[in-house]
């Protein structure tokens, strides 16, 4: 699976380590992601999501229903069978 979160769609981004001496390489800045299963009460399923801490947090102010809907209306979920069912 990719590394971006399926609810706020945060995904790495690239940037430098800069040294003492301000020798730049480049890196990659990953987003804090993780695996959680919820229980969606509006489908009587458990899901499986790869979310961020934001994405969390989102589901905790205005709920998993209401998550689940902005993110399809803004792109990062494609459809209801994109999410993992168990």
């Amino acid at each position: 699976m990719s590394k971006v979160c399926q609810i706020t769609g945060r995904k790495a981004v690239t940037g430098n380590n800069v040294s003492h001496s301000r020798r730049r390489t480049k890196r990659k800045f990953n987003p804090n992601l993780f695996t959680k299963k919820f229980f969606w009460v509006e489908q009587n399923q458990w899901i499986r999501l790869t979310i961020s801490a934001a994405g969390l947090r989102d589901i905790n102010k205005m709920g998993l229903d209401a998550a689940i809907k902005m993110a399809m209306k803004d792109g990062y979920l494609k459809d209801i069978k994109q999410i993992e069912k168990k």
